[in-house]
Protein backbone atom coordinates (compact mmCIF):
# COMPACT_ATOMS: atom_id res chain seq x y z
CA UNK A 1 0.00 0.00 0.00
CA UNK A 2 1.22 3.48 -0.93
CA UNK A 3 0.03 6.61 0.76
CA UNK A 4 -0.34 9.19 -1.82
CA UNK A 5 -1.02 12.61 -0.18
CA UNK A 6 0.40 14.86 -2.67
CA UNK A 7 -1.06 18.53 -2.80
CA UNK A 8 -3.13 17.66 0.24
CA UNK A 9 -2.94 18.86 3.85
CA UNK A 10 -1.47 16.59 6.10
CA UNK A 11 -3.80 15.68 9.11
CA UNK A 12 -3.11 17.08 12.59
CA UNK A 13 -2.95 13.31 13.56
CA UNK A 14 -1.55 10.47 11.27
CA UNK A 15 -1.23 7.05 13.30
CA UNK A 16 0.18 4.11 10.97
CA UNK A 17 -0.27 0.65 11.78
CA UNK A 18 1.19 -2.45 10.20
CA UNK A 19 4.12 -4.65 10.70
CA UNK A 20 5.96 -4.89 7.26
CA UNK A 21 8.57 -1.53 7.56
CA UNK A 22 8.93 -0.39 4.19
CA UNK A 23 5.18 0.34 3.49
CA UNK A 24 5.20 1.94 7.21
CA UNK A 25 8.68 3.86 6.78
CA UNK A 26 6.82 5.42 3.10
CA UNK A 27 3.43 5.99 4.31
CA UNK A 28 5.59 8.22 7.47
CA UNK A 29 7.80 9.39 4.73
CA UNK A 30 4.06 10.80 2.75
CA UNK A 31 3.07 12.43 5.88
CA UNK A 32 5.98 14.31 6.30
CA UNK A 33 6.52 15.55 2.47
CA UNK A 34 2.72 16.96 2.74
CA UNK A 35 3.80 18.51 6.06
CA UNK A 36 6.97 20.10 3.89
CA UNK A 37 4.90 20.56 0.92
CA UNK A 38 2.34 22.88 2.80
CA UNK A 39 5.72 24.53 4.40
CA UNK A 40 8.90 24.39 3.07
CA UNK A 41 10.31 26.02 6.47
CA UNK A 42 8.80 23.01 8.78
CA UNK A 43 11.24 21.45 11.44
CA UNK A 44 10.99 17.30 11.32
CA UNK A 45 11.43 16.00 14.76
CA UNK A 46 12.13 11.98 14.20
CA UNK A 47 12.11 10.17 17.70
CA UNK A 48 12.02 6.79 18.53
CA UNK A 49 9.15 5.47 21.07
CA UNK A 50 11.42 3.84 23.89
CA UNK A 51 13.38 7.23 24.08
CA UNK A 52 10.68 9.65 24.52
CA UNK A 53 10.19 11.43 27.69
CA UNK A 54 7.49 12.95 29.46
CA UNK A 55 6.54 16.64 28.48
CA UNK A 56 8.95 16.10 25.31
CA UNK A 57 6.20 15.90 22.52
CA UNK A 58 4.25 19.26 24.56
CA UNK A 59 7.22 21.03 24.43
CA UNK A 60 8.25 19.78 21.02
CA UNK A 61 4.45 20.95 19.47
CA UNK A 62 4.49 24.13 21.75
CA UNK A 63 3.80 27.50 19.63
CA UNK A 64 7.21 28.62 17.94
CA UNK A 65 7.39 32.17 18.48
CA UNK A 66 8.05 32.87 14.50
CA UNK A 67 5.02 30.50 13.40
CA UNK A 68 6.89 27.57 11.83
CA UNK A 69 5.18 24.55 11.69
CA UNK A 70 6.65 21.31 13.05
CA UNK A 71 6.06 18.06 12.38
CA UNK A 72 6.90 15.05 15.33
CA UNK A 73 7.43 11.72 14.39
CA UNK A 74 7.33 9.01 16.86
CA UNK A 75 8.19 5.38 15.28
CA UNK A 76 8.19 2.14 17.27
CA UNK A 77 5.21 4.09 18.88
CA UNK A 78 4.49 0.12 20.76
CA UNK A 79 7.82 1.05 23.10
CA UNK A 80 6.19 4.67 24.78
CA UNK A 81 6.00 4.46 28.35
CA UNK A 82 2.41 4.60 29.94
CA UNK A 83 2.88 8.14 31.21
CA UNK A 84 4.09 9.39 27.87
CA UNK A 85 0.85 7.83 26.12
CA UNK A 86 -1.03 9.60 28.20
CA UNK A 87 0.07 12.29 27.40
CA UNK A 88 0.17 11.32 23.54
CA UNK A 89 -3.45 10.74 23.56
CA UNK A 90 -4.53 14.03 25.66
CA UNK A 91 -2.47 15.64 22.99
CA UNK A 92 -4.53 13.97 19.97
CA UNK A 93 -7.30 14.80 21.88
CA UNK A 94 -6.53 18.87 21.40
CA UNK A 95 -4.11 18.64 19.11
CA UNK A 96 -2.10 22.39 17.83
CA UNK A 97 -2.55 23.66 14.44
CA UNK A 98 1.26 24.05 14.23
CA UNK A 99 2.17 20.83 14.44
CA UNK A 100 2.02 17.37 12.40
CA UNK A 101 2.15 14.23 14.69
CA UNK A 102 2.96 11.04 12.76
CA UNK A 103 3.40 7.80 15.12
CA UNK A 104 4.04 3.91 13.52
CA UNK A 105 2.57 1.37 15.62
CA UNK A 106 3.39 -2.58 14.03
CA UNK A 107 0.26 -3.64 15.30
CA UNK A 108 -0.11 -6.88 17.91
CA UNK A 109 -1.08 -6.46 21.37
CA UNK A 110 1.83 -3.84 22.79
CA UNK A 111 0.74 -0.59 22.85
CA UNK A 112 -2.88 -1.45 21.89
CA UNK A 113 -4.05 1.45 24.65
CA UNK A 114 -2.17 3.92 22.44
CA UNK A 115 -3.59 2.53 19.25
CA UNK A 116 -7.22 2.49 20.24
CA UNK A 117 -7.01 6.32 22.19
CA UNK A 118 -5.61 7.57 18.99
CA UNK A 119 -8.38 6.20 16.83
CA UNK A 120 -10.99 7.16 19.60
CA UNK A 121 -9.28 10.66 19.32
CA UNK A 122 -10.17 10.64 15.74
CA UNK A 123 -6.59 10.37 14.57
CA UNK A 124 -6.49 10.02 10.83
CA UNK A 125 -5.02 6.27 10.60
CA UNK A 126 -3.46 4.64 7.71
CA UNK A 127 -2.90 0.83 7.82
CA UNK A 128 -0.41 -1.17 5.95
CA UNK A 129 -0.88 -4.47 5.08
CA UNK A 130 1.82 -6.80 4.45
CA UNK A 131 1.58 -8.75 1.08
CA UNK A 132 1.06 -12.58 2.08
CA UNK A 133 0.03 -14.51 -1.47
CA UNK A 134 2.15 -14.29 -4.68
CA UNK A 135 -0.40 -12.05 -6.43
CA UNK A 136 0.01 -9.69 -3.88
CA UNK A 137 3.46 -9.26 -4.39
CA UNK A 138 3.85 -9.24 -8.05
CA UNK A 139 1.23 -6.32 -8.05
CA UNK A 140 3.82 -4.62 -5.39
CA UNK A 141 6.35 -5.14 -8.22
CA UNK A 142 4.22 -3.78 -10.82
CA UNK A 143 3.45 -0.90 -8.88
CA UNK A 144 7.52 0.05 -7.82
CA UNK A 145 8.06 0.03 -11.51
CA UNK A 146 5.12 1.83 -12.53
CA UNK A 147 6.02 4.63 -9.91
CA UNK A 148 9.08 5.51 -11.96
CA UNK A 149 7.12 5.59 -15.38
CA UNK A 150 8.03 2.09 -16.58
CA UNK A 151 5.86 -1.41 -16.82
CA UNK A 152 6.98 -4.92 -16.60
CA UNK A 153 5.69 -7.56 -17.88
CA UNK A 154 3.38 -10.75 -16.53
CA UNK A 155 6.49 -13.11 -16.66
CA UNK A 156 9.08 -10.78 -15.98
CA UNK A 157 7.73 -9.69 -12.92
CA UNK A 158 6.93 -13.50 -12.17
CA UNK A 159 10.58 -13.82 -13.00
CA UNK A 160 11.94 -11.44 -10.34
CA UNK A 161 10.05 -12.54 -7.54
CA UNK A 162 11.30 -15.63 -8.56
CA UNK A 163 15.18 -14.60 -8.01
CA UNK A 164 14.68 -12.02 -5.37
CA UNK A 165 12.31 -13.71 -3.51
CA UNK A 166 9.50 -12.11 -0.78
CA UNK A 167 11.35 -9.73 1.18
CA UNK A 168 9.97 -6.16 0.01
CA UNK A 169 12.86 -4.09 0.27
CA UNK A 170 14.84 -6.56 -1.84
CA UNK A 171 11.69 -6.29 -4.12
CA UNK A 172 11.94 -2.85 -3.96
CA UNK A 173 15.60 -2.49 -4.69
CA UNK A 174 16.01 -5.10 -7.55
CA UNK A 175 13.10 -2.80 -9.38
CA UNK A 176 14.54 0.18 -9.27
CA UNK A 177 17.85 -1.22 -10.26
CA UNK A 178 16.00 -2.79 -13.17
CA UNK A 179 14.95 0.85 -14.09
CA UNK A 180 17.92 2.35 -13.81
CA UNK A 181 19.81 0.06 -15.95
CA UNK A 182 17.59 -0.72 -18.65
CA UNK A 183 15.94 1.35 -21.05
CA UNK A 184 12.97 -0.80 -22.83
CA UNK A 185 9.55 0.58 -21.97
CA UNK A 186 8.08 -2.56 -20.34
CA UNK A 187 11.49 -4.24 -18.66
CA UNK A 188 10.87 -7.86 -20.27
CA UNK A 189 11.72 -11.56 -18.53
CA UNK A 190 15.27 -11.24 -20.36
CA UNK A 191 16.41 -8.39 -18.76
CA UNK A 192 15.05 -9.94 -14.98
CA UNK A 193 17.17 -12.84 -16.29
CA UNK A 194 20.46 -10.67 -17.37
CA UNK A 195 20.33 -9.20 -13.72
CA UNK A 196 20.00 -11.93 -12.02
CA UNK A 197 21.23 -15.06 -13.07
CA UNK A 198 21.60 -16.29 -9.77
CA UNK A 199 19.19 -16.51 -7.02
CA UNK A 200 19.70 -13.19 -5.26
CA UNK A 201 17.46 -14.71 -1.98
CA UNK A 202 20.69 -17.07 -1.88
CA UNK A 203 23.56 -15.33 -3.10
CA UNK A 204 22.74 -12.02 -1.44
CA UNK A 205 21.88 -13.37 2.13
CA UNK A 206 24.72 -16.26 1.95
CA UNK A 207 27.15 -13.17 2.00
CA UNK A 208 25.16 -11.61 4.60
CA UNK A 209 24.88 -14.71 6.89
CA UNK A 210 28.83 -15.21 6.66
CA UNK A 211 29.46 -11.51 7.42
CA UNK A 212 27.22 -11.41 10.02
CA UNK A 213 28.56 -14.72 11.49
CA UNK A 214 32.14 -13.62 11.58
CA UNK A 215 33.04 -16.04 8.33
CA UNK A 216 35.55 -13.48 6.25
CA UNK A 217 37.01 -15.87 3.56
CA UNK A 218 33.34 -17.73 2.92
CA UNK A 219 32.09 -13.77 3.14
CA UNK A 220 34.08 -12.42 0.15
CA UNK A 221 34.33 -14.96 -1.70
CA UNK A 222 29.97 -15.82 -2.02
CA UNK A 223 30.51 -11.64 -2.74
CA UNK A 224 32.65 -12.04 -5.57
CA UNK A 225 30.49 -15.13 -6.62
CA UNK A 226 27.28 -12.90 -6.75
CA UNK A 227 28.90 -10.13 -8.47
CA UNK A 228 30.27 -12.54 -11.15
CA UNK A 229 27.00 -13.92 -11.62
CA UNK A 230 24.82 -10.39 -12.22
CA UNK A 231 23.71 -10.01 -9.15
CA UNK A 232 23.03 -6.20 -8.57
CA UNK A 233 25.61 -4.56 -6.07
CA UNK A 234 22.28 -3.05 -4.29
CA UNK A 235 20.64 -5.96 -3.39
CA UNK A 236 23.70 -7.08 -2.13
CA UNK A 237 24.33 -3.77 0.35
CA UNK A 238 19.99 -4.28 0.81
CA UNK A 239 20.79 -7.87 2.12
CA UNK A 240 24.14 -7.17 3.87
CA UNK A 241 21.72 -4.58 5.99
CA UNK A 242 19.03 -6.89 6.28
CA UNK A 243 21.06 -9.05 8.38
CA UNK A 244 21.95 -6.37 10.38
CA UNK A 245 18.93 -5.29 11.36
CA UNK A 246 17.64 -8.51 12.24
CA UNK A 247 20.56 -8.78 14.62
CA UNK A 248 19.65 -5.60 16.17
CA UNK A 249 15.91 -6.87 16.71
CA UNK A 250 16.46 -9.80 17.87
CA UNK A 251 19.51 -8.88 20.26
CA UNK A 252 17.32 -5.47 21.36
CA UNK A 253 14.10 -8.32 21.96
CA UNK A 254 12.66 -8.70 25.47
CA UNK A 255 14.18 -11.40 27.58
CA UNK A 256 10.51 -12.29 28.97
CA UNK A 257 9.06 -13.05 25.41
CA UNK A 258 9.40 -16.16 23.63
CA UNK A 259 7.76 -18.75 20.73
CA UNK A 260 4.88 -17.31 18.89
CA UNK A 261 4.85 -13.87 21.30
CA UNK A 262 8.29 -12.94 20.25
CA UNK A 263 7.48 -13.78 16.73
CA UNK A 264 4.69 -11.61 16.35
CA UNK A 265 6.46 -8.44 18.63
CA UNK A 266 9.30 -8.84 15.61
CA UNK A 267 7.39 -9.49 12.91
CA UNK A 268 9.91 -12.44 11.67
CA UNK A 269 8.80 -16.23 11.19
CA UNK A 270 10.08 -18.02 13.78
CA UNK A 271 12.59 -19.95 12.06
CA UNK A 272 14.41 -17.02 11.36
CA UNK A 273 14.66 -15.56 14.79
CA UNK A 274 15.75 -19.15 15.86
CA UNK A 275 18.86 -18.52 13.02
CA UNK A 276 19.62 -14.55 13.91
CA UNK A 277 19.87 -16.05 17.78
CA UNK A 278 22.66 -18.16 16.48
CA UNK A 279 24.23 -15.45 14.92
CA UNK A 280 24.00 -13.19 17.63
CA UNK A 281 27.40 -14.75 19.36
CA UNK A 282 29.80 -11.82 19.18
CA UNK A 283 28.06 -9.14 18.72
CA UNK A 284 27.65 -5.36 21.04
CA UNK A 285 26.05 -2.38 20.80
CA UNK A 286 29.40 -0.61 19.69
CA UNK A 287 30.41 -3.41 17.22
CA UNK A 288 26.55 -3.55 15.33
CA UNK A 289 26.75 -0.04 15.17
CA UNK A 290 29.80 -0.08 13.03
CA UNK A 291 29.11 -2.43 10.89
CA UNK A 292 25.92 -0.74 10.25
CA UNK A 293 27.26 2.72 9.40
CA UNK A 294 29.78 0.74 6.83
CA UNK A 295 26.81 -0.83 5.28
CA UNK A 296 25.36 2.14 4.87
CA UNK A 297 28.64 4.26 3.43
CA UNK A 298 28.67 1.41 1.15
CA UNK A 299 25.03 1.61 -0.20
CA UNK A 300 26.22 5.58 -0.85
CA UNK A 301 28.65 4.19 -2.79
CA UNK A 302 26.75 1.37 -5.39
CA UNK A 303 23.80 4.07 -5.89
CA UNK A 304 26.19 6.56 -7.25
CA UNK A 305 28.54 8.11 -4.73
CA UNK A 306 31.81 5.84 -5.56
CA UNK A 307 33.21 4.44 -8.63
CA UNK A 308 33.37 1.25 -7.63
CA UNK A 309 31.18 -1.03 -5.82
CA UNK A 310 32.67 -4.38 -5.91
CA UNK A 311 35.59 -2.39 -3.43
CA UNK A 312 32.70 -0.51 -1.95
CA UNK A 313 31.11 -4.04 -0.67
CA UNK A 314 34.21 -5.78 -0.41
CA UNK A 315 35.33 -3.31 2.19
CA UNK A 316 31.92 -3.19 3.91
CA UNK A 317 31.74 -6.95 4.50
CA UNK A 318 35.44 -6.39 6.11
CA UNK A 319 34.65 -4.06 8.46
CA UNK A 320 31.02 -6.33 9.40
CA UNK A 321 33.18 -9.22 10.33
CA UNK A 322 35.91 -7.20 12.06
CA UNK A 323 32.72 -5.47 13.73
CA UNK A 324 31.60 -8.25 15.52
CA UNK A 325 34.71 -9.81 16.53
CA UNK A 326 36.09 -6.79 18.11
CA UNK A 327 39.31 -5.93 15.77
Amino acid sequence: MLLDMAGTEPAPVTLVVGEEELLAERAVSAVVAAARAADGGAEVHDLLGAKVGQGELTQLASPSLFGDRSVVVIRSAQDLAKEVIAEVLAYAAHPSGDTVLVLSHPGGAKGKALVDGLKKAKAHVVTVSKPTKAGERLDFIKGEVRRAGRSISADAAQALLDAVGNDLRELAAACSQLVFDTEEKTISAAAVARYHKGRAEVTGFNVADAAVEGRLADALEQLRWALGTGVAPVLLVSALAGGLRSIAKVGGAPRNLRGGQLASHLGMPPWKIDRVKRQLNGWGPDGLSRAIQAVADADEQVKGAGADPAYALEHAVQVVVASRTGR
